[in-house]
Order: structure tokens, then C-alpha cells, then sequence
């Protein structure tokens, strides 16, 4: 953050621009690690004959290689010594750790698309060594610092043991996205609720344009903020989309349409990043002076007290870097904290900022894949205790072990879940003092490109100082998106201005623009499932407030999203890394607790398979062998019930017939085996008008339908749940039943 034209903030973050570095480079090679690997170590993976300065060399690669992973070159972080990864801190023992640490890390970090495996390791590591793969791998492997992301090859890959707990993720963003790939592949059942219509929270793409040629721009998050060891990187890589590094180039507009002077640009940009060396020099001298003071407050007086930036374009420069500060903590630097803005300084990313090609949405997409995500269930309360959790949506209860909270900051200050027994004050105060502010956009499709091929950013000056994150930078995005679009930013005071304001015809102030032939315009505050964009520090507030966040309860209740890390706040690979974090939590919750044996529902509540047996042995619906549970007193056709089908001899035509081969293997069972799956009313209604015999339903019902059928003891959460909401409906209204045919 510290160059007055390098922020790392998340919803449309961060970018690049700094006079004193340039290149020529666009694309942005994303195998770069890989060729670096394989220049210092070889391509090979095998054990080879080394002399002690070739090791040597590697030794010292591969440490560079972790230190860019976060990892210090010497030590253990903090995570490692609470796990014991090895029996006496310090010398030799501590010393091989982390050399054998290092290695795995490079090698998985040469090849992310693959599984690297214990087997793999052993294969290159010394026989002096090999006694610490165990602890250096499983520390690694269950923090999620390999072996994970969206490699197809992954998903064959779960642990040996199986604890069966179940975790209710509440919130299908990156954090909820990551933790339920992560706690899926260690061997939990997960079920995400999400109250919008579709995944990825503040991180979301749409498309603009014409049918079948439409471009795809993002409203929310929309940078990868510095490359190097950033997770989204690796997703990337996984899935082969080319990255289009941000370019420096960015000029600035005077309010008239008129470029700023060079010289004058960069001198005021000397004046503004001397003004935060002096904010840096006086909370060093002045102990604990800025813990009421905003950094507003304190580079307003340094302005005057100097006497620079006088004149009316060198006020509207630095009025300028000014907004540039206030999009990259989403918030007015008059409500900053002087003393902790940039607490997150030291763990930034290194390396380019880059743009995904095509947007987000395909990264979101990808971690969607083979997770149960239900749809507009916006949650009203969670309680936990000790024996699991309840999730409130409406009329409906999903009862689980544990629970994770991956909701935005602005919902948890808003009040809008209800926590039983109520959060802790400590979390409450934290809640309280964060600060969660907004940025806001205006995406515009043009009919044809008038900035030019060279740029991917350009600023515009404001005349006035309340207003001067009024698309104060426009993103280039003809280089990704497909098509002729900008996408306006509106930071600070502005923003919250921009919330209740007709914006697109205003844009014309900032810059002479042809007419777009389509906008869209953003309103993250009046959003009610976000209330806001991202996280900063708020005078009053610190980082630990961070660490308060992110604070499990009573090993039931977890909460993961950017404003519950510290190191990498209002960020998508924040984000991201929460959901990891708490996955590798849960884990160790879990086994601290031998809750291997627990089931998804309550203590003294009968078990799924019991629930279901005692359904269907009076359903609602019967159809030849197809027998329907609902709760009769709902109509709504998305309502959610159960549908078990009798395998029998009449489905042999079916059988033999059958070109799928999973309807093929589910028949090849028991012919009087009972499977059923999860199946909504209008489904049902679907399936009950399809004429012929039973072997014509169950074709619709595969392919048409697109449902699966499973043992009784394999039904998801989802199935799990609905059983539970069925047989609390039938206790409190009655039954009846119906045959049809």
C-alpha cells in the first residue's frame, strides 16, 4: 500500500502504477515458479547424484521458494510449533523439519495439477531425513498448503479415515468455497447454504452485451493482488486460464478532459508518499498517539504544516492518491486508523497484479464442483452447544456437528443472524470496531475502444475534495473481457454518495466518453446479504480485532472471510485462505473431540436411516414402486422431499436396454433393493406424468430429472435434513396419503 499507486484491497482491488517501474511484458506467465524450479533443481523428480554444492544450491532454492510462500527461512511459524511438528525446538531436528518442509513445498509448487503424495516425497528426500516427511507432510497437507484447489485429478483423493461429522458453511463465497472443498476432501459431510441465487458472494461476473457476443465483466472482487504464492494463482494454473498482468502505464485526467503534467504528477506523488513516511515516523516517536486519531486527521495537518499541495491541481493530485487510499480500505481516510491502517503491509503478495481472463465467476464455477450448495437460504439464526448446531432458515432447521460463518462483516454488524446463545462480547466489541466500508462501480460497454491498446488503468481528477473518488479510475478491460468495456470505480465519501445517486450520466464529468450502449451500476451498501464491500481498520480498532473474528466457539461454531484475517484482509486470496484455515481447524476440532462416530443430526434424535424407514412406511404419494414423502401443507413446487423407488424384475427391460453405465451399475444391485434420493415437488410432478412403465420413469428420472439414486446410509446432509424437517412436520400436522395410478 505503501506506493501511493499500489493497494491490495478486494472488491475491484488493486493495481499497480508507479513511474519508476516499467515493462513491456502483457501476459503474464503464470508457469513462472515452474521455470524456475526446473532451471535450479532440473525437471526431474527422482533421486540423483548430487555434490554437496549442487545440494547446497537446492537447499537455498527451495528456501527462497517457501519464503515466498510465507514461510520463514530459519523457523517454524506459529502453527507449526502448536502442532508439534517437531519433538525439540531448535537444533539439528528443527533444522532437517523444515529442510524437508521446504522440499515439499517446491515440489508440489512445480506441478499444482497433481496429488503429491508421501511415496513421492520419500523418493527424493535423504535416508537422514525421511523420519520427518510424516510430520512435515501432514502439517502442510491438513493446513492446506498443498494438494489443494480444483485439480480434476484431486477428486479421487480423500483421507484414509472418515471422521462422518458433518459441517453446516454458511455462505458459498470464496471462504465457504474453499473450507467445503478442503473438509470434503478430509473426509466430512458439507452442506453450503447460500441466500443468493447464485455462488461467489462479493466476487461476481456478469455479462454484458449482445446474446452470443456478450463480454463478462466483474462487479465485486476483480484482481489477483500480486501473484506470487497467491492461492487464486494456483487455481489458475489448475485450470489453464491465462492471466493478464496490470500494466503500470496509468495516466491521470484533469476534471476538463486534459492529461495532468508529468512532472507535476510525479512530484505530487513524492509529496504524498512523504506524507505517509512522516504518519510512519510520528506513531514511531509518539507512543500510542494514533489510537484515536484518524490518518485523514494527521496528513490533513501534515498538508498544511508544510505548506505543500497549495495550489488547485496539486490539491486535486493529491486528492487523488487520497481516493486511491480510500479504495484500497473501502473506506473515508477521516475513518482510518492512523496507527493500524496498514498493519497488513508486511504480508503483502509479491509479484504482478493480474486480471483473470474471462472473470472470476470461472474460478467460482470450478469450486462449485461436487459441492451441495443449496440456494436462497438466506440463514436467520444459528444456535450451537454441545451437542451440534441448528441453522434457522425460515421454517426449516439443518441440523449438523459444526457450523461456519463465512458471512460479510456488514451482515454480522447489522445484526441480521441470531446467535444462540448469543456471541461472545469480546467477538461483539471486535464486530463493532472494524470498519466496513464501500467501493463501488460502473461497468460500461462501448461500441468501440477510445483508450487505447496500451492501457489497462487511467484516473481522472475531481474538482472537488468530498467527491474525489468519483470515478477516480477506470479499469481497462478490453484485454479480458471480450469487448470494448471500462469499468468506473467510486471510492470514499463518494461512494456512499453513489448509493443513492443516478450515476451513469455523471461519469461524462470525469472524462469525454462516447455514449456506452450498455451500464451497470453497483450498490454494495444496499446490498442485504453484504451491507458493504470490505473490511479496514477503524480508528479505535486494531488487527487482533482480526484475530478476534476469526475465533472458533466451543469447537462448534467457525467463522472464515476476509475480515477474519489478519495478514490478508479485504482481499479474494484473504478470502480464500480463511476457508483453508478453517478447514485444517475443524479438522483438529474434530479429532480433539473423537467425534468420528457422530452423525449430522442432534444427541436423543433418532438417526437418518431410522427417520426415513418410519416415512416411508406410510408416504404421501405412491406411484407403482415409486413412493413420494412431502410436507403435504406446503404447495410451494421447490419445496424439498424424499422419493424412494423398489428395485425390482420389472425394470429388467430398463436394465438391459440402458446406455448409462451409472444407471446400469445402480441396477446391477439387488433387484429389490430400496434407493431414493432428494427430489423437489415439481420434479415430483414431472415424474408422475411420464407414461409407460416403471423402467420409463427411472430413464426420466436419470436423465431427464438429472438425480441420483443411493442407499439409504449414502443420503447427503441434504437428505439428511429434509428427512429431519419431514418427520417434524408430520409430528406436528398428521399424515395422509395418496395413490395414484
Amino acid at each position: 500500500m505503501r506506493d501511493s499507486r499500489s493497494v491490495s484491497a478486494t472488491n475491484g482491488s488493486g493495481f499497480k502504477r508507479s513511474s519508476k517501474r516499467k515493462t513491456s511484458f502483457t501476459n503474464y506467465n503464470e508457469n513462472l515458479m515452474d521455470e524456475m524450479i526446473d532451471r535450479h533443481l532440473g525437471s526431474s523428480s527422482k533421486k540423483k547424484i548430487r555434490n554437496q554444492e549442487e545440494m547446497e544450491k537446492e537447499t537455498e532454492t527451495e528456501a527462497l521458494i517457501a519464503l515466498s510462500l510465507g514461510f520463514p527461512i530459519d523457523e517454524l511459524l506459529d502453527e507449526e510449533i502448536e502442532a508439534g511438528v517437531v519433538s525439540e525446538l531448535g537444533g539439528k531436528m528443527q533444522n532437517d523439519y523444515i529442510v524437508v518442509r521446504n522440499h515439499i513445498l517446491t515440489e508440489w509448487r512445480s506441478n499444482v495439477t497433481s496429488w503429491l503424495s508421501k511415496g513421492q516425497i520419500r523418493e527424493t528426500v535423504t535416508a537422514e531425513c525421511a523420519h520427518l516427511i510424516n510430520s512435515a507432510y501432514d502439517f502442510l497437507l491438513t493446513s492446506g498448503y498443498i494438494n489443494f484447489g480444483v485439480s480434476p485429478l484431486f477428486e479421487s483423493q480423500i483421507f484414509d479415515e472418515t471422521t462422518e461429522s458433518s459441517v453446516i458453511i454458511v455462505g458459498a463465497g470464496l471462504a465457504g468455497l474453499a473450507a467445503a472443498r478442503q473438509l470434503k476432501s478430509f473426509g466430512f459431510k458439507v452442506l453450503v447454504l447460500e441466500g443468493r441465487n447464485r455462488p461467489g458472494g462479493r466476487v461476481y461476473t456478469q455479462k454484458m452485451g449482445p446474446e452470443g457476443k456478450y463480454a463478462v465483466v466483474d462487479l465485486g472482487g476483480s484482481i489477483i493482488t500480486g501473484i506470487h504464492a497467491n492461492p487464486l494463482g494456483v487455481l489458475a494454473r489448475q485450470l489453464s486460464i491465462p492471466l493478464h498482468k496490470v500494466r503500470d502505464k496509468c495516466p491521470l485526467y484533469r476534471p476538463d478532459g486534459k492529461p495532468v503534467d508529468t512532472k507535476l504528477d510525479s512530484s505530487v506523488e513524492v509529496i504524498f508518499n512523504r506524507l505517509l513516511d512522516k504518519v510512519t515516523e510520528l506513531r514511531g516517536i509518539i507512543r500510542g498517539f494514533a489510537a484515536s486519531i484518524s490518518l485523514g486527521s494527521v496528513l490533513e495537518t501534515l498538508r498544511k504544516l508544510y505548506g505543500v499541495a497549495s495550489k488547485e491541481e496539486e490539491k486535486q493530485l493529491l486528492d487523488w492518491h487520497f481516493a486511491n487510499l480510500e479504495f484500497s480500505n473501502a473506506g473515508n481516510i477521516m475513518n482510518l486508523s492512523a496507527a493500524y491502517w496498514d498493519q497488513d503491509d508486511p504480508y503483502e503478495m509479491g509479484g504482478d497484479h493480474c486480471f483473470l481472463a474471462g472473470g472470476n465467476w470461472r474460478l467460482i464455477r470450478s469450486l462449485c464442483k461436487g459441492i451441495p450448495i443449496m440456494y436462497n437460504k438466506k440463514v436467520d439464526a444459528i444456535r450451537y452447544g454441545s451437542s451440534g448446531v441448528e441453522v434457522i432458515v425460515g421454517d426449516q432447521i439443518f441440523q449438523a456437528d459444526i457450523a461456519l460463518c463465512t458471512v460479510p462483516l456488514g451482515v454480522l454488524k447489522k445484526r441480521k443472524i441470531r446467535f444462540e446463545p448469543e456471541l461472545p462480547e469480546r467477538k461483539l466489541a471486535a464486530i463493532d470496531r472494524l470498519g466496513f466500508g464501500l467501493l463501488n462501480k460502473v461497468a460500461m460497454l462501448f461500441p468501440y475502444n477510445f483508450w487505447g491498446e496500451d492501457l489497462d488503468t487511467f484516473g481522472t481528477l475531481n474538482e472537488h475534495s468530498h467527491l474525489r473518488g468519483e470515478f477516480f479510475l477506470f479499469y481497462c478491460y478490453h484485454t479480458v473481457s471480450g469487448a470494448p468495456v471500462l469499468v468506473a470505480l467510486v471510492a470514499g465519501e463518494a461512494a456512499q454518495h453513489f448509493e443513492g445517486a443516478e450515476p451513469v450520466s455523471s461519469v461524462h464529468r470525469g472524462i469525454h466518453v462516447p455514449d456506452p450502449v450498455q451500464s451497470i451500476c453497483t450498490r454494495w451498501g444496499q446490498d442485504p446479504l453484504s451491507y458493504g464491500s470490505y473490511s479496514h481498520v477503524r480508528v479505535q480498532s486494531s488487527g487482533i480485532d482480526y484475530d478476534i473474528l476469526s475465533e472458533s466457539i466451543d469447537g462448534r461454531l467457525f467463522f472464515g472471510g476476509e475480515a477474519t484475517t489478519r495478514q490478508y484482509p479485504a482481499t479474494m486470496h484473504g478470502a480464500y485462505l480463511s476457508g483453508l484455515r478453517e478447514a485444517s481447524r475443524i479438522l483438529k476440532a474434530t479429532r480433539a473431540r473423537k467425534m468420528n462416530q457422530r452423525k449430522c443430526i442432534q444427541k436423543n434424535v433418532p438417526s437418518t436411516r431410522d427417520l426415513v424407514l418410519n416415512l416411508f412406511q406410510k408416504p404421501d404419494l405412491e406411484l407403482d414402486e415409486f413412493h413420494f414423502v412431502f410436507d403435504q401443507f406446503s404447495t410451494d413446487p421447490n419445496s424439498t422431499g424424499l422419493l424412494q423407488v423398489t428395485l425390482s424384475k420389472c425394470c429388467d427391460d430398463f436394465y438391459s436396454n440402458c446406455k448409462c453405465r451409472e444407471i446400469r451399475e445402480q441396477l446391477s444391485l439387488d433387484p429389490l433393493v430400496k434407493l431414493y434420493t432428494v427430489i423437489t415437488r415439481a420434479q415430483a410432478q414431472e415424474l408422475i406424468q411420464v407414461s409407460g412403465e416403471s423402467s420409463d420413469r427411472l430413464s426420466f428420472l436419470f436423465e431427464n430429472l438429472g438425480l441420483k439414486m443411493m442407499g439409504i446410509d449414502g443420503l447427503s446432509l441434504v437428505g439428511s435434513t429434509v428427512a429431519c424437517n419431514l418427520a417434524s412436520s408430520r409430528r406436528s400436522r398428521g399424515w395422509s396419503r395418496t395413490v395414484v395410478g
